[in-house]
């Protein structure tokens, strides 16, 4: 038994760990970077320890200070979570030497599964053909990191031109994200389902599934939704999807929580690689088997045996992943003030964050975990997709819109999805639908009360406007005050507050909620920007500018590109890594670099001028 547990992360995770901790009269340890001083993992544990360090993204993976960490504030027990060192056998060494108990697997088992490579072949099952000497005829092919997950240092590569680069891409992901920057290459298999098997082992010999996941609707190899039990199996290959995960489990001697995963394609199971840690996705397991997989992990730690009845499934859960990304422009990282977030209560909410809290850049975007639970699938998703649609997210754009038509698209309804969801789906999914009367709604709550100051004139006067950026368009709303109140045409005003505006559209009265944050105005679920009267001259940019979707560090900058240098439309001018991935900048079109406004290492903030492409006449 122990009584006071470090947690080697932060974020979401930190905090979740923290939770069953607290179920379990357990002391928490929080560690963080000085970038994560104020973070909310670094606020609810009962103790925190600053990592020293000049690189906020770089500090998690120092296993030394984590460990004097452990020591110093007297916990007995280090708890890995998932990302940074959870998989690092290195780490899980340093913390037994040390005297601490270990919340994870045996270090050696760690080590056998750590290289995707290694662990094929341990498994001795039919992998997936390795190619070593890529030709156009084993075009497409996936560059994939040997280390980590998360879908860090992988790559598609449809053209053999682009094989190089993308290498080194990959190379440089994995390196940052893992420490190891080995790379490996096979067959990209078009439009399998991404499936896995959670398993639970204790030291007494017992290893046991707990069923299956489906985890296809990814974005960047990164899943995005995941459910339990995956859908539309047939009992023969989920039996075998399980003894495969036991398998796997036995060939290493495995010991707590993992996950073994599988590419399932043509009604076959091609084993994928075996994650020797918690996964992002384990609530919705929770949910189906009604346990705490943390405190099933702390169990086993501590020597318990698993239970001699295993737990029963029960109905589905369906989990999905809010991100402070934009889907619709190469799923850039966005940041800020996230001044609101407050789902439902009918859904689970996994979180690192609180209103007011800053989304930084260095660290992967996601905002939190929704997970919905219900009898059957068909209910699950319903609620989970009505829960996403009435959350109250104000701050940088995030990827609900994207999650709430993804849920009620037909082929997931119809558990018809695989890997290339994504791919065929995107400009549907993301094609702005936003309320028109937003605007108007807007305004409204911007102008109530106005009217006791002269708004309104005893004879007839153009209307006041006002004017706002929706979904990249400009709009411009016009109302009028009048005696009887605020007008406006095509609609009836009902009801007008600086927080509530009802408006009579076609004979429906539809309410909107409205809140300010400066500039930033939010209407319902409609963000919107108030632009000013008179545009400033001085925020322009010429013809060809490209600007920095993203805040972030230039990490490659074309060969020999500098000012005068032909380019192609389309063709990569420069690199930029942002939360632990790179995002390509390419030329607007064919023309001639005019200016290169940044260099190697230098940070830039969104909107920053990356360089000036003119256009070839």
């Amino acid at each position: 038994m122990f009584s006071t547990l470090l947690v080697a992360n932060r974020g979401e995770i930190a905090c979740r760990v923290f939770r069953t901790c607290r179920d379990l009269g357990i002391r928490t340890v929080a560690v963080h970077s000085e970038a994560d001083a104020g973070a909310l993992h670094a606020r609810v544990a009962d103790a925190s320890v600053r990592l020293p360090g000049e690189a906020p993204a770089d500090t998690y993976l120092r296993g030394d200070l984590i460990v004097k960490a452990a020591v110093a504030a007297g916990a007995d027990a280090v708890h890995p979570g998932y990302g940074f060192l959870s998989e690092n056998a290195g780490f899980a060494r340093a913390v037994l030497d040390a005297g601490l108990v270990w919340i994870g697997p045996p270090p050696r088992a760690i080590e056998a599964m750590a290289s995707k490579t290694r662990a094929k072949q341990l498994m001795g099952i039919q992998p997936l053909t390795e190619v070593t000497e890529v030709t156009e005829s084993d075009l497409p092919v996936l560059v994939k990191a040997a280390a980590g997950g998360g879908g860090r240092g992988m790559r598609v590569v449809r053209h053999l031109a682009d094989l190089e680069a993308e290498l080194a891409a990959a190379r440089a992901e994995a390196a940052s994200a893992f420490g190891d920057g080995e790379v490996f290459v096979e067959p990209y298999v078009e439009n399998g389902r991404h499936v896995e098997v959670q398993i639970l082992a204790d030291t007494h010999g017992t290893v046991r599934p707990l069923g299956t996941r489906d985890c296809s609707l990814q974005r960047r190899h990164q899943k995005v939704i995941e459910e339990a039990p995956a859908p539309g199996l047939s009992a023969a290959l989920q039996d075998e999807l399980c003894a495969l995960a036991v398998r796997a489990a036995r060939a290493v001697d495995y010991v707590g929580a993992g996950t073994v995963e599988f590419l399932v394609a043509d009604g076959q199971a091609h084993f994928l690689e075996m994650n020797t840690r918690l996964q992002v996705e384990h609530p919705v397991t929770e949910a189906v088997f009604g346990i705490d997989l943390v405190a099933e992990q702390i169990r086993i730690a501590e020597g318990h045996p698993l239970e001699t009845d295993p737990p029963r499934a029960r109905g589905h859960a369906v989990e999905a992943r809010l991100y402070a990304e934009d889907p619709a422009r190469d799923w850039s990282p966005q940041t800020g003030t996230l001044h609101r977030l407050s789902v439902p209560e009918s859904v689970r909410l996994d979180t690192g964050y609180t209103d007011g809290d800053t989304i930084g850049v260095h660290y992967d975007p996601m905002l939190a975990k929704v997970v919905a639970h219900a009898p059957t699938r068909t209910e699950a998703v319903r609620k989970l997709a009505s829960a996403l649609e009435r959350a109250v997210i104000h701050g940088p754009v995030t990827n609900r819109d994207l999650l709430v038509r993804s849920l009620r698209h037909p082929e997931f309804t119809a558990a018809r999805m695989d890997t290339g969801f994504y791919d065929r789906h995107l400009p549907d999914l993301t094609e702005p639908s936003p309320d028109p009367h937003a605007p108007l709604a807007a305004a409204l709550a911007d102008a109530h009360g106005r009217s006791r100051f002269g708004g309104w004139r005893n004879v007839p006067s153009a209307p006041q406007t006002k004017r706002y950026l929706m979904a990249g368009q400009e709009h411009e709303a016009r109302y009028r005050h009048t005696r009887q109140g605020l007008e406006a045409d095509g609609v009836r005003v009902v009801h007008a507050d600086p927080r509530l505006v009802i408006l009579d559209v076609a004979g429906v009265e539809r309410k909107y909620q409205v809140t300010h944050y400066g500039s930033q105005v939010h209407v319902n679920t409609t963000a919107l920007t108030a632009l000013p009267r008179f545009p400033d001259p001085a925020a322009q940019h010429a013809p060809g500018s490209l600007l920095a979707p993203m805040p972030g560090t230039v990490v490659r900058v074309a060969d020999g590109l500098t000012a005068g240098t032909p380019v192609k439309a389309g063709e990569p001018l420069l690199w930029l890594e942002a939360m632990k991935m790179q995002h390509k900048i390419t030329a607007p079109a064919t023309g001639t670099l005019t200016d290169l406004c940044v260099v190697l290492g230098q940070q830039v903030e969104p909107g920053a001028l990356l360089a000036v492409v003119k256009e070839a006449p």
